[in-house]
């Protein structure tokens, strides 16, 4: 998994609550054996028509939100269904880091495991984040997750709240994968500790 250490760039607004995973990626693109290319499908429907042209007046369609690295959403961010496609899709844009008042819980869990920060902030502190956001001239913000801030385009601060574990999991670019593959040399040791008690396990 892709550490998150530091991030910045142009960060995106999207006034809207409740936006669920079906707007995140679509249904068309479940199908996909690959994350590559699923940044396309983000918000197809926000983004395109039905002759799958571009909508000018949709954000991510606007410079300079197409080079965007940060999202900035309205509260339940990602609820719905719990297609691991939703923070793919966003990865293969390019956005790495999302704020919000709140997200869906298993949205939530799956970012963590694919090396995407969530930040979640007061609804009127994310609400003058989007103000800036939508100002192409300060759109630019830069997270420091070590540090726990986010840095504005005038030089003033955010600081967030992180759990410690998903802290250590983001910075290490660890998944559920890599983080069992650290306990190698306990797991070694209870199973041969195990097949010499119960050799008929291993038969």
């Amino acid at each position: 998994m892709k550490k998150f250490t530091t991030l910045s760039g142009p960060a995106a607004p999207l006034p809207m609550i409740n936006v669920d995973t079906d707007q995140i990626i679509p249904k068309q693109y479940l199908s996909a054996i690959t994350r590559a290319g699923l940044g396309k499908g983000l918000f197809h429907d926000f983004r395109y028509d039905m002759e799958d042209k571009e909508k000018p007046d949709f954000v991510l369609n606007r410079e300079p939100y197409r080079n965007a690295k940060i999202l900035i959403a309205g509260d339940n961010f990602a609820c719905g269904s719990s297609r691991e496609h939703a923070p793919w899709s966003l990865d293969d844009f390019g956005i790495r880091c999302v704020i919000a008042p709140g997200f869906a819980d298993i949205f939530f869990n799956n970012c963590t495991k694919n090396g995407l920060l969530l930040i979640v902030l007061e609804e009127a502190k994310v609400n003058e984040l989007m103000a800036l956001a939508d100002n192409p001239q300060a759109c630019e913000m830069a997270v420091d997750l070590e540090a726990q801030t986010i840095t504005l385009a005038d030089g003033a601060t955010v600081t967030f709240e992180i759990e410690a574990s998903r802290k250590h999991r983001l910075l290490n670019g660890l998944d559920d994968i890599e983080i069992t593959l650290q306990k190698g040399a306990e797991i070694g040791a209870f199973e041969a500790k195990q097949k010499a008690a119960l050799p008929w396990l291993y038969r």
